[in-house]
């Protein structure tokens, strides 16, 4: 290479322009920083040495009918990690003091690893005050440890009502995938229950603290003074149709028993007790619950967390005769006039037996007796597919609505179900088991009791549910939700005729004389469901006063034998505890609302 060459003036001048060119962008680059972008980089900067910590709001409390609290929440703590920050040496020493298995904080770690580092982790819920004492005194040596106070459920009304309440609980990644907008990892969320079904109304809206932090995010201050703080809003409060005292007999009387009660005001379909046995305690699920309390949970042969009352079926026995004794009259096909005579039986292709010889029956006499000869015939009258029109309008057959989350629809056969099964010869003698509420019908207690609701109210009520509606944040009144009305479009004679069987059958020479209370008439029907695979069901059905009904009930005792001498003396306490509500004064709105403020 020749030196005249590498100096030439065509070399210098293009290593000049480069020179010239990269100051320019040097130059051009600072102006964007310093001029430009100024408001957005100072606030960076800012952002870097503030810190925001989430609050959690409140969570809507629950009220029953007469407002007294049936829950609400306390303080408790909760131990963190944030992974940016944390020393995974500290693992074994954490796991010793919350007492839980080696591997845990390792797992929970790894859980969360799809999130942000800088999410704190939530290790452990409902720690006790020796937990934190342990902490304050070693802080120091625990960087990326800290712990928040947050609001638990308590139930202080003395009602489990555990499948009706509902617990909440971590949030899953599905979840979280398709709401993250409102809800971040580690948050608690209704899972079952009106917890989950009205989750958005009690949920409540997150506020926000804003701190100063040093470099190794310690506290050093507030950030302007607090001024720019979001303070969280509460959740809705609920009141519900629940009546705690009816509520808190009902669960007594299921003590030791494996079943479901269902118990509604039949004029607006609230529900006033729902019970279904066994239950669980709702207070294990509201701060850490164990391994060991989930296993026995879920390896109990009565499932305890099966909700019986909207999700067992079985057949309903005589409870079931108001309703072809229904369909035959509105059709028009038999009158309060019409009787047969019962000899202890009814012969179609084999002989059906009835549990009397109970003689000349009209329809008010045989529902009273319960008498099983004069609904082998009715059925036939009526027909099977008209048969169903009338179960289907009564609601069987199909989920109600009710506002929980679980329910199922039963079983009413037609013609087109035996022909499926059997074939067009399909034996017509499966009729008369129907008419007495046997066979392959079946039907939850949920149903049963808007039955009856819809018997009570001269065919008239709402879809049952369990919220009456919420309080209004600023007005403090409360705003009813709204609910469907449904009407069989049955004739009031009909109705009428079946309530005078009813009323006898507690007030007359029927099958439940010994539930006959002295200053409240109630009209019922038991029933007891053949159970092929063990001991019979016990049923019972009912509503109270027979003038004016208050309250509609249904009560179902599994395994246990006849329904007038099981279900039905728990239906008549059940029915006593809720009239005898009507005698107290009851709590105040405003008074409740005072005492949960305190919260």
């Amino acid at each position: 290479m020749k030196t005249e060459n590498f100096g030439s003036l065509r070399r210098k001048t293009i290593i000049f322009a480069i020179i010239i060119a990269t100051m320019i962008i040097l130059a051009g680059r600072l102006f964007q920083m310093q001029i430009v972008y100024t408001i957005e980089y100072d606030k960076k900067s800012t952002d870097n040495s503030i810190k925001s910590i989430e609050l959690q709001p409140l969570r809507g409390v629950f009220y029953d009918r007469n407002y007294k609290v049936l829950v609400s929440n306390v303080p408790a703590y909760t131990l963190r990690i944030t992974p940016a920050y944390y020393d995974t040496s500290l693992n074994k020493i954490l796991e010793a003091v919350i007492g839980t298995e080696p591997g845990y904080i390792k797992g929970l770690l790894k859980k969360n690893k799809i999130y942000s580092k800088f999410l704190p982790v939530k290790v452990r819920r409902g720690v006790d005050f020796q937990v934190i004492a342990w902490y304050e005194e070693n802080s120091e040596h625990l960087t990326g440890v800290d712990y928040i106070i947050e609001m638990q459920r308590f139930y202080p009304a003395q009602v489990i009502a555990s499948h009706t309440f509902g617990y909440t609980k971590e949030i899953s990644p599905e979840q979280l995938a398709k709401e993250k907008e409102l809800y971040n990892p580690g948050d608690y969320v209704g899972h079952n229950g009106i917890e989950k079904t009205y989750e958005k109304l009690i949920i409540g809206t997150k506020g926000y603290k804003y701190v100063l932090v040093d470099s190794r995010q310690r506290q050093i201050g507030r950030f302007q003074e607090g001024k720019d703080d979001i303070v969280p809003i509460k959740g809705k409060d609920l009141v519900l149709g629940i009546e705690a005292s009816a509520q808190r007999i009902a669960e007594e009387q299921f003590k030791g028993k494996r079943g479901a009660l269902v118990a509604i005001e039949p004029t607006s379909g609230e529900i006033l007790a729902m019970v279904s046995s066994p239950d669980y305690d709702l207070n294990r699920f509201s701060y850490f619950t164990p391994r060991s309390f989930l296993d026995s949970i879920y390896s109990n042969p009565f499932t305890p967390l099966f909700n019986r009352a909207t999700m067992s079926i079985h057949p309903p026995g005589s409870t079931f005769k108001m309703l072809a004794a229904i369909a035959a009259l509105d059709m028009g096909v038999i009158d309060e006039s019409y009787t047969i005579t019962c000899g202890g039986g009814f012969t179609f292709g084999r002989f059906f037996k009835c549990h009397g010889n109970h003689g000349t029956v009209n329809v008010v006499t045989a529902i009273e007796k319960s008498c099983n000869s004069f609904f082998y015939r009715l059925i036939y009258k009526i027909g099977i597919d008209k048969w169903k029109e009338y179960a289907t309008k009564f609601g069987f057959g199909k989920i109600t609505g009710v506002d929980l989350t679980e329910e199922v629809p039963g079983l009413i056969p037609d013609e087109n179900y035996y022909i499926k099964r059997y074939g067009e010869k399909w034996p017509r003698s499966i009729m008369a088991s129907l008419g007495i509420g046997q066979g392959e019908v079946s039907v939850t207690p949920l149903q049963l009791a808007m039955y009856a609701s819809l018997i009570a109210n001269n065919g008239k009520t709402k879809i049952p549910h369990v919220v009456k509606g919420y309080i209004d944040i600023n007005t403090e009144k409360l705003v009813p939700l709204e609910f469907k009305e449904i009407s069989t479009g049955v004739s009031q004679e009909a109705l009428d005729i079946v309530k005078k069987g009813m009323y006898l059958v507690v007030n007359g020479h029927g099958t439940a004389t010994h539930i006959k209370l002295p200053d409240v008439e109630i009209c019922g029907k038991t029933g007891t469901a053949q159970n092929p695979h063990g001991e019979d069901h016990a049923w019972f059905v009912g509503f109270a006063p027979y003038e004016n009904p208050k309250i509609a009930i249904a009560v179902l005792v599994e395994n246990v034998g006849f329904g007038g001498t099981h279900a039905a003396p728990i239906a008549k306490n059940v029915i006593q505890a809720y009239m005898n509500s009507f005698k107290g004064e009851g709590s105040t709105l405003e008074n409740q609302i005072a005492v949960v403020k305190t919260h």
